[in-house]
């Protein structure tokens, strides 16, 4: 029954998809299709609305609506220049100091606005006139802000985190958040060693090589409120002072205020981001509320069970399960967007790990470092034809640079794959593992 179930999941989704269906739709009808074969229709119809509803009853979920619409108010609110200007002066003596602080400054923004593609479309566009002026390769300009937004989706406050943490069955929240640090540093640690390898060979040199403490404590103090940001919503959740869902309650209240003070946002413009919010909202809480019909119908079936016996009865090596995984997941990415694809794989492949003693807050940063990969992987990759489209280059000259960038990210993935301390370091110290 459990391989039946799967099979019909797996080729009624891919069928759906290929024509156009929405991948929400395409999530139910799949689902429904595999349960049909064993319980009434009229009942299987019942259920699946009873755990659509169940499943965006979450009070967890309010997160989501919340973050993104503080990181719509923050990417409207004018922070990036700032952290732009922060990062080239912490980092301008660097060799291709503007490649260096492009990848710094996504970092930083992709974390507080919680999109990768708004970081490339952002941060892109403020360095690119001085990559110009400095006749930097477009080409490579464009792969390097490509490959380092999706730090930032690593990096809390993180929706990608949020959505595990209720698919996994309650994961803490602050404790995948706390996680997330050292492999989105780590992501961004690979892109800079690239950027600064590819700019010596280019002869790209330091953009201030003469700058002072003065000009970094004037840019460190434009960035402090737009920073602030991070550390007043992590710290309060990790300090138990409020609980997620509240903190990106403060965060929205913050970004607000502050895009108020810097002039950015207008009433006018405030509705359209509200709005804008909603819509992206909306689809997402969906998104995972028809997910929990693909829940109910793994659990019935019992295909996760299935999945770990085919997986340990194929080999009970950890390091090649987990290699095994890497590669579905990094195939996977490829095509789907984070979201889904953290709704679709977490059931399937949490009870796996588990057998093996792996943490579920490890496993979920070699979720979402996986599937960041397929932001900028093509055939879909929308960062990373954000990225190109802000360059004004093409893919066929930004590849042969991006396959530089795909070997250190991945570098970094065997590291948060098979180095438990990678993610585990920063909640054992604050006590949450």
């Amino acid at each position: 029954m459990a391989i039946q179930a799967l099979w019909i999941i797996l080729a009624v989704l891919a069928a759906l998809l290929a024509i156009g269906v929405p991948i929400s739709y395409a999530i139910g009808i799949s689902s429904l299709a595999a349960i049909l074969p064993v319980m009434p229709l009229d009942v299987s119809v019942l259920t699946a609305a009873q755990r659509t509803f169940v499943g965006m009853s979450k009070f967890t979920l309010t997160a989501i609506p919340f973050f993104i619409l503080a990181g719509n108010l923050m990417n409207q609110g004018g922070i990036a220049r700032r952290l732009v200007d922060f990062v080239l002066a912490l980092l301008g003596k660097l060799p291709g100091a503007l490649l260096v602080a492009n990848v710094g400054a996504n970092a930083l923004f992709g974390a507080i606005s919680g999109s990768a593609s708004a970081a490339a479309a952002a941060v892109g566009s403020m360095v690119r006139e001085g990559e110009e002026e400095q006749g930097y390769d477009p080409a490579l300009c464009a792969a390097t802000n490509g490959a380092s937004a999706p730090s930032g989706l690593l990096i809390p406050p993180s929706n990608a985190l949020i959505t595990y943490s209720l698919v996994s069955g309650g994961t803490s929240v602050a404790a995948l958040f706390l996680a997330g640090y050292l492999p989105g540093l780590i992501w961004a640690l690979c892109c800079i060693l690239v950027a600064m390898a590819l700019a010596k060979k280019n002869g790209y040199g330091s953009m201030a090589p003469n700058a002072g403490a003065s000009s970094l404590l004037s840019a460190t103090l434009q960035a402090i409120p737009s920073l602030s940001l991070i550390l007043v919503v992590i710290g309060g959740i990790v300090a138990g002072m409020f609980t997620a869902t509240e903190g990106s309650a403060i965060a929205v209240a913050y970004a607000l205020i502050l895009g108020v003070c810097y002039r950015n946002i207008t009433w006018k413009s405030f509705w359209a981001i509200v709005v804008d919010s909603a819509k992206m909202s909306g689809m997402i809480v969906f998104l995972i509320g028809v997910s929990n019909i693909m829940g109910w119908v793994m659990a019935f079936t019992q295909i996760p069970q299935a999945i770990a016996q085919g997986l340990l009865g194929l080999t009970s090596n950890p390091v090649l399960i987990l290699l095994i995984m890497n590669l579905i997941l990094l195939i996977a990415g490829t095509f789907m967007d984070v979201t889904p694809a953290i709704l679709i794989f977490t059931p399937l492949f949490l009870p796996v790990v588990k057998t093996f003693g792996m943490s579920p807050v490890q496993f979920g940063l070699i979720l979402v470092y996986n599937l960041c990969i397929g932001n900028i992987t093509p055939p879909v990759g929308n960062t990373l034809f954000v990225s190109i489209k802000v360059g004004k280059t093409s893919l066929a000259k930004v590849m042969p640079y991006m396959l530089m960038y795909y070997a250190a990210i991945l570098a970094g993935l065997l590291l948060v794959t098979y180095v438990p301390m990678v993610s585990l370091w920063l909640p054992m110290l604050a006590g949450m593992v």
